[in-house]
């Protein structure tokens, strides 16, 4: 799920030197706080969220209930995967979590009330964290005596309200859903579009009520610059949960890096999100070898195509590097693309024993139209302000991985994705890289 974002955001914030009181989740944002309160450190998070196997989210009802038709079907399917292996894929250990030193609660929906519940860390089980992420019509909720528990993001997907009763003075609003003006077709991205409406609405009408009490309190909020991609991408392999985590950081120190200590304004504005320009995005590993350990720069960029005659806002990337005598894997901050002299530079940020270290890969790209980036130009410098430089180069069997991973964002629908492929086609990968 595109919650793995958040775990990036968590490293990010742990490397920043910020710990809580009290940490809270909706909806996916409850295996985030499963991870956290059973203990695992945020590389360790990152470690697990690549090697979750996508598959185990979705567990099929029994046939009997699929052939009573559409019309009568419970769900598409049941919570038994996230309970059996999702959860402990993911390290989530409820003993755990009931003996965290540091407070937690879970939100649920209690369908027979219609209200969010926190649960308490120390009352929490896997059960009830699924249905906590068990959206109706894709996953059946849990059935417990005379409550019927289900995903509370229709009532609210954080709770602000729970957080302030525990006296917090200072909230960090860690937001992954959806707020920018784009309205889409069909039932898929309008049942998403009745999530952001529910969500972000909770969210003012919990700010405003706040504002009503004079309650005074600091808030920040880290969120992606564009809206990220859905579910259905992530678990179809168009997109993974380590670019998902690359983002996440990135974004997180985009804001550390500016934040203000009084916070954001307690409005409508908070998490506003723009529609990214057209593009495509792909994901490279280049691999060569640094004072004798192997080092892997794994990026995922995203290119946007604006039309002819309009300013590009410019390539941004996300990733990281595996490097032993680095600590094994650092994600890139700050990562974006420049033109260079015929070429390109990969270009970003990384944290090494707590201290920011400039890093740069250079790549010479030939001027072959279409999109033979790869083919033509396999082979990057790479260098770091700590000194490490290695000569990288892309393989032929991840040449063929990385034209496998393109995939159209800020576009909807068949139509428009296929002439973001057209685009690409046509424009060149070196002249898309390279122009300003």
């Amino acid at each position: 799920m595109r919650v793995a974002w958040q775990t990036g955001v968590v490293r990010a914030l742990r490397e920043h030197g910020l710990a809580f009181d009290h940490v809270d989740g909706t909806s996916g944002g409850i295996m985030t706080t499963g991870m956290v309160l059973s203990g695992l450190d945020p590389a360790e998070m990152g470690r697990r969220w690549s090697a979750l196997d996508v598959r185990e989210f979705g567990s099929p009802l029994p046939l009997t209930d699929y052939l009573k038709g559409p019309w009568a079907l419970p769900a598409l399917g049941d919570a038994e995967g996230m309970v059996r292996e999702v959860l402990p894929a993911l390290g989530v250990d409820v003993a755990a979590i009931r003996a965290s030193p540091v407070a937690g609660t879970f939100n649920v929906a209690d369908f027979v009330t219609k209200t969010c519940v926190a649960v308490p860390h120390t009352e929490i089980d896997l059960e009830l964290m699924a249905a906590g992420m068990s959206l109706p019509l894709f996953v059946t909720p849990l059935r417990r005596g005379p409550r019927v528990w289900t995903d509370a993001v229709w009532i609210k997907d954080a709770n602000l309200t729970e957080a302030l009763r525990r006296g917090a003075d200072e909230v960090w609003l860690v937001w992954c859903i959806g707020n920018a003006p784009y309205w889409g077709d069909g039932p898929l991205e309008q049942y998403v579009h009745m999530i952001e409406m529910s969500a972000n609405g909770a969210l003012f009408a919990e700010l405003d009520a706040a504002a009503a009490a004079h309650r005074p309190f600091v808030l920040h909020v880290i969120r992606p610059r564009h809206p990220l991609p859905l579910d259905p991408e992530f678990l179809t392999g168009r997109i993974s949960a380590d670019s998902l985590v690359a983002m996440g950081y990135r974004d997180a120190w985009e804001y550390l890096g500016s934040a203000a200590p009084t916070g954001v304004p307690k409005d409508q504005a908070c998490t506003t999100m723009r529609e990214p320009v057209r593009g495509v995005r792909f994901r490279e590993r280049l691999r060569g070898e640094a004072a004798g350990a192997g080092l892997l720069l794994d990026v995922t960029v995203e290119l946007p195509l604006p039309p002819d005659g309009t300013p590009s806002p410019g390539a941004r990337l996300a990733g990281h590097v595996d490097h032993a005598p680095w600590g094994g894997r650092v994600l890139l901050a700050d990562g974006r693309v420049e033109s260079a002299g015929g070429g390109v530079d990969y270009v970003a940020r990384v944290r090494l024993g707590g201290t920011w270290h400039a890093l740069r890969a250079h790549r010479d790209l030939t001027d072959a139209p279409g999109p033979d980036l790869w083919p033509d130009a396999r082979e990057a410098a790479f260098e770091a302000t700590d000194g490490t430089s290695a000569t990288l180069r892309l393989g032929l069997r991840e040449a063929a991985r990385a034209l496998a991973s393109v995939e159209p964002y800020g576009a909807h629908g068949f139509r428009d994705r296929a002439e973001a492929l057209r685009e690409l086609a046509r424009v060149g990968l070196r002249r898309a890289l390279t122009r300003g």
